[in-house]
């Protein structure tokens, strides 16, 4: 077991109140690391140390900040087994979603270095004459970024590279559950060449550590993945000091499956879309919308095809399903099994925690009989629980789909394209996938959704930029005289 430190202002600095917190392996419940807890005043270092690095780094061209991009890209590539084994040792997902994971985060730290040659800004014609116009975009300035647990590399990946591309520089927490890849990507980006204080990691409770990063007046946005409650939260927080805000908070992500659709690859969709991650993922596929012509068949055969899924340690290579990250989590997927079957839904396979194996298991579920009101078709559970719902035509369907308050990922399966097509025009989610499962964006598309879902903001893609940079309006005005603009136009 080692112990790990903070990241400040360039050194590995032990917590200022001394306090710790013990990290599991899921899986077989290993006590794996022992890691320094920040205090507010560690918070406040770490600020301080980002804010004293911002004007150089910013200053910094473009391109060769993109040059250390590109080395940490190069040394994560080389590390990728090591890593993916790291994180099937610390969150339990199984090694080929690790490698994958990991894939995410090289993905798309080459992307954002490549963007160290654009930063795109626009020219336009003027409505006078000698003088011209163009946007230009600058960084934002101190950054605070909050990660969750369940794509341990990707996700901070995801926010740590654009931000530091666009020239900000950077308070980061991850969850607690999760913080060695995180600590393991600074060290890279360290390695790479990373100026001292450029990038700053504090670890520990939410409350504390998240808290004093959102409340801190010098930290002038925020990215934040992870609850409803807590984004609502932070909303409200970071509009007292009119801090930039980007929030990604969850799903209840539909998969319709019409009558004509090819179902062996709707069943397979199903099976990753549900139970990829251990249905860990805001993405994941926890209701199944099935046209009634064929929803008798379609259960039948997803009951055949769930039995055969292998669940235990990630590290076997032959296992499909993982355990769930914590015991509070698992206990809140038993609970929900139990609401689901307390409303009236009939549970056809699954959904017991599994006793013999010592870390936190539990079997995938499938609800039949589920109706679109149902607190199990409503609330996310973040665990491997799928409510299968009846619908009479597409129309219905994508009613029910409609009928949550999140709106992030989608999907319908259907040879009909014009199903397909009223399917991308009517059904409320910042994505939607034709013939294929509700994962997530490929890292240079747009990733987030609408309602609940997040606050507008999109990660990655050109809009990746976007989220850490202010745009700023130029005027170059030659003609040598007072213009006023529409008051010159004869």
């Amino acid at each position: 077991m080692q112990e790990y430190k903070l990241f400040i202002d360039g050194e590995w600095t032990g917590s200022s109140s001394g306090e710790t917190f013990d990290d599991f392996n899921p899986a077989t419940l290993e006590l794996i690391a022992r890691l320094h807890k920040a205090s507010k005043d560690d918070v406040q270092r770490a600020v301080d140390s980002a804010e004293d690095a911002f004007e150089a780094w910013s200053r910094t061209p473009a391109p060769r900040r993109a040059t250390i991009l590109f080395r940490a890209a190069r040394m994560l590539e080389e590390r990728k087994e090591e890593l993916a084994r790291l994180m099937t040792g610390e969150m339990g997902k199984v090694l080929k979603e690790a490698r994958g994971d990991v894939q995410e985060a090289i993905d798309i730290t080459y992307y954002a270095a490549g963007e160290g040659r654009r930063l795109l800004g626009e020219t336009t014609p003027s409505e006078l004459p000698d003088k011209f116009c163009l946007t230009v975009r600058r960084p934002i300035g101190v950054v605070g970024l909050i990660t969750p647990w369940n794509f341990p590399i990707a996700i901070p990946a995801w926010k740590i590279m654009p931000a530091l591309i666009s020239g900000n520089t950077l308070v980061f927490k991850p969850a607690s559950d999760t913080p060695l890849l995180s600590i393991e990507l600074v060290k890279i980006l360290t390695e790479a060449g990373l100026p001292r204080g450029v990038l700053n990691l504090v670890m520990g409770e939410g409350s504390t550590v998240g808290g004093a990063i959102v409340k801190n007046k010098k930290i002038r946005a925020v990215s934040f993945t992870g609850s409803l409650e807590t984004g609502k939260w932070i909303l409200g927080e970071a509009a007292r000091d009119m801090k930039r805000v980007s929030l990604e908070l969850g799903g209840k992500n539909p998969i319709i499956v019409m009558d004509d659709a090819d179902m062996g690859m709707a069943i397979d969709g199903v099976l990753w879309g549900a139970f990829g991650t251990t249905g860990q993922r805001c993405t994941a596929a926890s209701r199944v919308i099935v046209q009634e012509k064929i929803l008798p068949l379609f259960q039948k055969r997803l009951i055949e095809r769930t039995k055969l899924l292998k669940i235990g340690n990630g590290l076997d290579e032959n296992v499909d399903i993982g355990p769930v990250i914590n015991n509070t989590q698992l206990q809140k997927i038993a609970r929900y099994i139990e609401i689901g079957k307390e409303e009236g839904a009939k549970l056809v396979l699954g959904g017991r925690i599994i006793k013999p194996l010592p870390g936190h298991f539990i079997e995938p579920a499938l609800f039949s009989d589920v109706t679109p009101d149902m607190r199990i078709a409503r609330e996310e559970i973040f665990g491997p629980v799928v409510s299968l719902i009846r619908a009479g035509d597409l129309d219905e369907a994508i009613k029910i789909a409609n009928s949550v308050e999140y709106g992030l990922s989608s999907s319908i399966y259907t040879k009909n394209i014009t199903n397909a097509f009223k399917a991308v025009e009517k059904i409320e989610a910042g994505i939607t996938y034709i013939n294929a499962p509700t994962i997530g964006s490929e890292i240079h598309l747009p990733f987030g959704g609408v309602k609940s879902t997040g606050n507008g903001t999109r990660e990655a893609g050109t809009t990746a930029i976007e989220e850490f940079t202010e745009l700023k309006t130029v005027y170059f005005d030659y003609s040598g005289k007072l213009q006023k603009a529409q008051i010159d136009v004869e």
